[in-house]
C-alpha cells in the first residue's frame, strides 16, 4: 500500500489539491531559492556585498533551471539539499556573483526560512478555507435555528435545544481559531538567519541588519535572535493545525452519530452513490465524517512529535529538525484535507426534521423532565416536584406513555387547577431558554470576523 498522503488514489481522500501543490518538491526548491535570491538583496541593501552583484543573483537565479536530481544526489551525500543548492545557483549567476551566494548564512538559515514561506502560503489559504467554513455554518446555524431535536448528554437523551445551537456549537471554536491563528502569526511567521552557530560573526556587525531587511523581502516577521533550537514557534502552529482538525473532528462525531440507522435525524449528502458499500445495498456510509475524524486523530498523534522535537541540543541539533520535516507537512495537508471535507458536509448537509420530533416522541417525551420539575416548583417545594417527576418518568417509559400526562395525572390534588399551562409544558420548542440570543451572538460574530486575513 502507498503512503496515503502521496498517493494519487488515497491522496485526495486526506488531503487538499491546491495546498498539498505547495508542499511538492518544486515548491520546496522554489522557497529554497527564493530566500537566497531575497539574502543576496537584504545583503546588498545594508552593504554587505555590491548591489550590483545581488541584482546579478536575483535575477539569475531561477527555480525551474534546477533540476530536482541534482539536489536528490546532494541531499543524498550530505544530508541536506544546500549544498547542491548553492553550487547550482553559483552556475546559474556566473563567475563574478557565485561567491556571494549564500553569503554568511547556514543551511538551516535558507530551508526554516523556506519553510516559513511555506508555512505562510498554507497558513492563508487554510485561512480562506475556515472563511468559507464559517461562512456555511453561520447560515445553517440560522436556517435551523427553530428545529428542534434532544439534546445528547453522555449519550442519552437530555433537553430539547435547536439544530441552529448544536451548528452553533460547531462554528464558535472555528471563529477562535481564525483569530488564534491571526495572534500568532507575528510568533510563527519569523525569518530564520543566524549563521553557523547563531552569532551572526560571518556578517561583521551588520548581521542584525541584514535579517531584518531579509524578513522586509520575503514579507516574514524578524525574531529577536536566530532561533535554530528553538523551535516553539513551529509546534505553536502545529498545536494550531491539530485545534482546527480537532474541532472539526466534534462536529464530525456528532454528525456520525446522528447519522445512525436507529437515529437518523442527521445524513452527510443526497449524493447518490456516496459512502456506498461493496457488498450491502443498503448502506451509505458516513465517509466524509470518518475522514475527518482520521486527520483529526492523526494530527492530535503528530503534535506529540512536534513536542519531542523541541528537545534540540546546544545551538544545533542532530535530529529534531528532521522529526519536523516528517510532521510539519502531514499535519498541514490533513487540516486541508480535513477543511475541504467539512466544508463539503456544511454544503450538503441532509436535516430530517420529522426523524427528530418522531425520536422525542418514541423517547415518551422525557427530555421535558426538567422543565416539568421547574414548573411544578412553582406550585409545590422543589424537592417534592422532583420526587413526582422522577416516579413520572419511570411510569411514562415502563408504560410507553408522554411524560407530561403522567406527570399532569400525578400531581392531581397536589397542584392547583391552573397552576401549570400543560399545554405549553407539553412542547420541547417552550423549553429552549436563550437558544435564539445564543445563535444569534455566534453568528454575529462569524458575520464580524468574515473578512479577517492573516
Amino acid at each position: 500500500m502507498p503512503t496515503p498522503l502521496d498517493s494519487q488514489i488515497f491522496g485526495p481522500l486526506f488531503s487538499d489539491a491546491e495546498i498539498s501543490q505547495l508542499f511538492t518538491d518544486e515548491a520546496h526548491v522554489r522557497a529554497l531559492v527564493a530566500v537566497e535570491a531575497a539574502l543576496a538583496r537584504a545583503e546588498a541593501r545594508v552593504g554587505v556585498i555590491p548591489q550590483a552583484v545581488a541584482e546579478q543573483i536575483s535575477n539569475a537565479a531561477d527555480a525551474k533551471m534546477i533540476g530536482v536530481g541534482a539536489l536528490n544526489r546532494g541531499t543524498m551525500r550530505s544530508g541536506f539539499p544546500i549544498i547542491a543548492l548553492v553550487q547550482e545557483i553559483r552556475r546559474l549567476v556566473g563567475e563574478e556573483a557565485a561567491p556571494y551566494v549564500h553569503w554568511g548564512a547556514t543551511t538551516q538559515d535558507i530551508m526554516d526560512t523556506a519553510c516559513m514561506l511555506q508555512v505562510h502560503a498554507a497558513g492563508s489559504l487554510l485561512d480562506d478555507r475556515l472563511h468559507d467554513l464559517t461562512q456555511q455554518l453561520g447560515e445553517l446555524a440560522h436556517r435551523y435555528r427553530a428545529v428542534v431535536l434532544a439534546a445528547r448528554t453522555h449519550g442519552q437523551q437530555a433537553l430539547p435545544i435547536s439544530l441552529g445551537l448544536k451548528i452553533a456549537s460547531w462554528l464558535a471554536p472555528m471563529l477562535r481559531h481564525r483569530e488564534r491563528l491571526a495572534e500568532i502569526s507575528a510568533r510563527v511567521l519569523v525569518v530564520q538567519l543566524g549563521g553557523a552557530a547563531g552569532t551572526l560573526a560571518a556578517l561583521g556587525d551588520k548581521g542584525l541588519a541584514v535579517m531584518e531587511a531579509l524578513a522586509e523581502e520575503l514579507h516574514l516577521s524578524a525574531p529577536a535572535m536566530p532561533w535554530h533550537a528553538q523551535r516553539d514557534n513551529l509546534v505553536e502552529f502545529a498545536g494550531w493545525l491539530s485545534l482546527v482538525t480537532g474541532t472539526l473532528g466534534k462536529m464530525a462525531q456528532d454528525i456520525i452519530l446522528l447519522a445512525q440507522t436507529e437515529v437518523g435525524e442527521l445524513a452527510e449528502s443526497g449524493e447518490e452513490g456516496r459512502g456506498g458499500s461493496s457488498t450491502m445495498p443498503q448502506k451509505s456510509n458516513p465517509i466524509t465524517s470518518e475522514l475527518i475524524l482520521a486527520a483529526a486523530r492523526m494530527n492530535a498523534s503528530l503534535l506529540s512529535a512536534m513536542h519531542h522535537a523541541l528537545i534540540q541540543e546546544q545551538e544545533r541539533a542532530t535530529h529534531g529538525w528532521q522529526v519536523e520535516w516528517l510532521t510539519l507537512p502531514q499535519m498541514i495537508l490533513l487540516a486541508g484535507g480535513a477543511l475541504k471535507h467539512g466544508l463539503y458536509l456544511a454544503k450538503n448537509l441532509q436535516v430530517d426534521e420529522a426523524k427528530m420530533c418522531e425520536n422525542i416522541a418514541r423517547a415518551n417525551d422525557v427530555i421535558l423532565a426538567e422543565a416539568a420539575v421547574f414548573a411544578l416548583a412553582q406550585a409545590v417545594p422543589r424537592e417534592n416536584a422532583e420526587a413526582l417527576v422522577k416516579k413520572a418518568c419511570g411510569i411514562a417509559i415502563s408504560e410507553g406513555r408522554s411524560l407530561i400526562d403522567v406527570v399532569r395525572e400525578l400531581s392531581g390534588g397536589i397542584v392547583a387547577d391552573g397552576a401549570v399551562n400543560w399545554q405549553s409544558l407539553a412542547k420541547p420548542e417552550n423549553y429552549l431558554g436563550d437558544t435564539e440570543k445564543i445563535i444569534d451572538r455566534v453568528v454575529k460574530s462569524a458575520t464580524k470576523k468574515g473578512e479577517q486575513a492573516l
